[in-house]
């Protein structure tokens, strides 16, 4: 039973069942391919609808080369080029794009469960791997005062009455080594304090930037 789930839907020759079968499961599987990587990364647009079409467009190329040593050269040269023209992307968006190639090479060659167990363990596991949402009361933090300042010390009282945690995650100099930029991970035990916390800061750090905002990605201490 296995080897006939396995097995391709193009045995001899293809017919026009078969064919429309495959093109609607590679439009499906793209399709949730896409809904995948918007649930995991928040964004759509035009990822949204090149990871819908992927598969299908691949499954038509596949289905077209099949056994034409030289179309099959023509179109590696033709993806050479889109790869080079192409903008360099995060891992997540490199794993969702292979998935879709992957997709429309299974579609493409008949073979439909390897298709639809590829998309579900892989759609299933960036899934679990999902980025939790970002806690309300946390506020990235960039101060900058002069370098005279000793900045160890020099906002403690003020983080712990107005946080419930802090993070010093950087510090660097700026303007030729007159000023040090700090950059905090703070959690905020009331977010209507905000602004009384900034304007305390200020008047320790000679009314100099300031800047809170929601927290960027970070790992160890790096800013991504």
């Amino acid at each position: 039973m296995l080897d006939g789930i396995f097995a391709s839907l193009y045995t001899t020759s293809v017919t026009a069942p078969a064919f429309l079968a495959v093109c609607l499961l590679s439009v499906g599987l793209g399709y949730g391919i896409a809904l995948t990587y918007r649930k995991i990364s928040g964004e759509g647009g035009t990822m949204f609808s090149a990871l819908t079409v992927l598969p299908f467009l691949v499954q038509l190329v596949i289905l077209l080369v099949n056994g034409n040593l030289g179309a099959g050269v023509a179109v590696a040269g033709a993806f050479s080029l889109v790869r080079f023209r192409s903008a360099p992307g995060s891992a997540r968006d490199i794993t969702v794009i292979f998935l879709s190639m992957t997709v429309g090479l299974c579609c493409g060659m008949g073979y439909w469960a390897p298709a639809v167990l590829a998309a579900l363990v892989t759609c299933g596991l960036l899934l679990l791997q999902k980025k939790p949402q970002t806690d309300p009361c946390e506020r990235e933090l960039r101060v900058t005062i002069p370098e005279n300042l000793d900045y160890n010390d020099l906002f403690s009282d003020l983080f712990a009455g107005y946080t419930a945690s802090c993070k010093l995650l950087r510090v660097k100099t700026v303007n030729m080594g007159s000023l040090y930029s700090l950059h905090y991970l703070v959690r905020l035990k009331d977010p209507a304090g905000e602004k009384e916390l900034l304007d305390a800061m200020r008047c320790r750090n000679g009314n100099l930037e300031i800047s809170c905002g929601l927290p960027a990605e970070y790992k160890q201490g790096e800013i991504l």
